[in-house]
């Protein structure tokens, strides 16, 4: 092991050791193709896709990703998926209809789950459900 880089098995070790979550996920980071007409013209069905790795619970979370000020969206996003193996991951993002036209470009990296939270909030009264 170099002096700057450590292996996975280690830290997943480590983070196991620690009594840390550890669980394996997939991040796959997309970017613009640079048309963002294209881009729109593949929203829907690329919505459709994302709600169907939801239902299926393959997606874990996903969204845009802004400008650095918040203020613009050049076609990024970001989509946090479960899988088996990191060539699995690769095909359901392959399988993205904005990456099947093209409108996007995208990567998938491992990303070991350790820390956090998620709170929800059910309301009982009205069916209201809030993630906090």
């Amino acid at each position: 092991m170099s002096n700057d880089t450590l292996t996975k098995d280690f830290i997943v070790g480590v983070c196991k050791e620690k009594g840390f979550l550890a669980k394996q996920m997939y991040v796959v980071s997309t970017t613009s193709a640079g048309d963002m007409d294209r881009i729109l013209a593949n929203l829907e069905e690329h919505l459709a896709y994302q709600v169907e790795l939801e239902r299926r619970g393959i997606m874990f979370s996903a969204g845009p990703v802004f400008s650095e000020d918040g203020q613009s969206w050049h076609g990024e996003g970001m989509v946090v998926i479960r899988a088996d193996s990191l060539d699995e991951a690769r095909d359901i993002a392959g399988a993205d209809p904005m990456h099947r036209s093209g409108a996007r470009n995208f990567t998938v990296r491992p990303w070991l789950m350790n820390e956090g939270t998620i709170q929800i909030r059910v309301n009982y009264s009205d069916g209201s459900v809030e993630v906090v």
